[in-house]
């Protein structure tokens, strides 16, 4: 009895370009802020329910981080778009899950959309949409649901550490960047774990089961959509680092510069481990097949064996009166003497030739 595979009924919404609607899967029941309000010599952190409690902060060197944790309610993003004179274009990605990693330069902001990996306490790999909004004195960014990888950098900002308080915005969204890119090294080290522990399954006779192939093709999903989720960050940040927008300073650009290297760094080791588990599978097949010819090659040899045997027990089954070993005494014992013979003979042939 076959299955049949269910089939996707695909949906096609056409909406007027600037129109916002949310696409995924994480729907939230209420729109979590994080503000986080900071100079060289003041800060200020508020956790609410209402964007504007975040408007009015700008101005006298500081820098305002407005962290939007749910997509779904739209009022409030749209709030956040008028107040800081948000493209409607820029609004409609901020809300669609689907978009890939990008760089949109507008004349008072920057617009990056890219993906936050991180693992679970399961160690499952996560995948959030992170979009954010960079201007001269603020930085917006938003993800669908609560949980990131930015807790060391707001310590970094509470207790002054580092030179994070006295500088800009631009410098606030490289070291956002820095953060997820730091930690797809994390995922990385995660999925080469993986590709080792099923090496040793595969080479190991005793672990290695019907389940390995299964293992393998899963695998090899997650590294492609690591990989479709990283790869473009780096045309992103490379365009970052040669960009003469008036939102990054100039001495910005080195740090964006070593951001890139990182990148780079990580597409190399996701590529790696992609050519890697695309061979895991073959490498599986090939230990298949060797350990079959093995069974096959015990079963010919013994059935080698067994041929002239069975010719002689052949010849001496027939039912001919006039046989001349047929009334011998000791005929029985002469027969089984000779089978024996030629059987330790082809042993030690076959010793020899180290078939066996």
């Amino acid at each position: 009895m076959t299955s049949k595979k269910k089939k996707r009924a695909y949906k096609v919404s056409n909406l007027p370009p600037g129109t916002m609607a949310y696409r995924g899967k994480k729907s939230t029941l209420e729109t979590v802020i994080d503000i986080i309000n900071y100079s060289s010599d003041t800060y200020t952190k508020i956790d609410c329910n209402d964007v504007e409690e975040g408007f009015g902060l700008e101005g006298n060197n500081q820098v305002t981080w407005i962290n939007v944790n749910g997509l779904n309610n739209l009022k409030d993003i749209q709030k956040l778009g008028s107040h800081y004179s948000l493209h409607p274009l820029t609004l409609e990605d901020i809300v669609n899950t689907n978009q890939r990693p990008k760089l949109e330069e507008f004349e008072n902001y920057l617009f990056i959309v890219f993906k936050m990996i991180y693992l679970k306490g399961d160690n499952a790999i996560q995948y959030e949409h992170l979009s954010m909004v960079v201007g001269h004195d603020y930085v917006l960014t938003f993800q669908e649901a609560d949980g990131d990888v930015f807790d060391d950098l707001r310590d970094r900002i509470a207790l002054s550490k580092g030179r994070i308080r006295s500088q800009s915005a631009d410098y606030l969204m490289y070291t956002i960047l820095d953060a997820v890119v730091d930690n797809y090294f994390t995922i990385v080290e995660a999925v080469g774990d993986k590709v080792e522990d099923l090496e040793t399954i595969i080479f190991d006779s005793n672990t290695n089961d019907a389940n390995t192939p299964s293992q393998i093709q899963d695998l090899k999903q997650e590294i492609l959509r690591i990989r479709r989720s990283i790869l473009p960050l780096r045309e992103v940040i490379n365009r970052l680092e040669k960009s003469d927008n008036l939102v990054i300073n100039i001495k910005s650009h080195s740090y964006i510069r070593d951001l890139y290297d990182h990148i780079i760094q990580v597409n190399e080791s996701v590529e790696l481990y992609r050519e890697l588990i695309w061979s895991l599978m073959d490498m599986h097949m090939t230990i298949i097949s060797n350990k079959m010819n093995e069974v096959m090659k015990v079963l010919t040899i013994i059935a080698t064996i067994f041929i002239p045997l069975t010719f002689i027990a052949g010849i001496y089954g027939m039912n001919f009166v006039n046989m001349p070993e047929l009334h011998s005494k000791n005929g029985y014992f002469i027969l089984l003497g000779v089978m024996a013979i030629l059987f330790i003979i082809m042993l030690i042939f076959f010793r020899r030739k180290k078939w066996l």
